[in-house]
């Protein structure tokens, strides 16, 4: 069953993003364009994580976070905000948010946290999701290590990026545009090969010790790991 997700935010950009790249990854996305509304929402049917926006009209974030924890609700909360003052982080935890992410954010990392609530939430263990394999590629996403073959690959924090990117979702086409918003955020804007010489060097550096092509491009749809298990 899929895990449901709300997502309470006054800007259409950021909800309209996250809604579709949250239903890429496989979750039931719900929005809510202020604090009043994303209340109702969770009244109605509470999901199974919150994303929420601190400064939004009628109820702000610290508000909506602090009616959900008075009325007993357990809801993992990852609030986002544009301020990175601490003493913000701390009011957001002290308040009974869970986690905290600063404006402009990285899809990724988002992503990475929205995982990691959840788990946490289920009480499964993280050792097993913190590791990733395919054929004979393997990445450690705790200590950054990458290797094919037993061959060890070093790699930018963008190609590391990418690659993770590839690995959550072996065997499946990724357009262009989904890579881009994905690993260049949704504020990236403008006409540029930045994605095809991150491809190149991606294979230049899983192919150097020998290796098949493991980054596959499907003309006229975009790029795919995908190769023999």
């Amino acid at each position: 069953m899929k895990k449901s997700i709300l997502v309470v935010d006054d800007d259409d950009k950021i909800t309209s993003l996250l809604k579709r790249s949250l239903t890429f990854e496989g979750f039931s996305v719900q929005t809510a364009s202020n604090g009043m509304e994303g209340l109702q929402s969770m009244l109605e049917r509470e999901p199974d994580l919150l994303i929420l926006d601190v400064m939004m009209p009628q109820l702000d974030g610290w508000e909506v976070c602090a009616r959900l924890r008075e009325s007993g609700s357990e809801v993992p909360i990852l609030m986002l905000t544009a301020k990175d003052a601490i003493e913000e982080r701390v009011k957001g935890l002290d308040m009974g948010a869970d986690d905290y992410l600063v404006k402009p954010f990285a899809l990724e990392e988002l992503l990475a946290r929205v995982r990691a609530l959840l788990r946490r939430k289920s009480g499964d263990s993280d050792e097993d999701a913190r590791k990733l394999a395919y054929a004979d590629l393997t990445m450690n996403l705790d200590s950054r290590e990458v290797f094919r073959g037993g061959h060890s690959i070093e790699l930018t924090a963008k190609e590391f990026e990418l690659l993770h990117l590839f690995m959550q979702n072996p065997n499946r086409v990724l357009t262009r545009d989904t890579i881009m918003e994905r690993i260049w955020g949704y504020d990236y804007s403008g006409e540029s090969n930045v994605l095809e010489v991150y491809i190149n060097l991606l294979r230049h550096k899983t192919e150097e010790s020998g290796g098949s092509r493991i980054i596959q491009t499907v003309r006229g749809a975009g790029y795919v790991l995908r190769g023999e298990k």
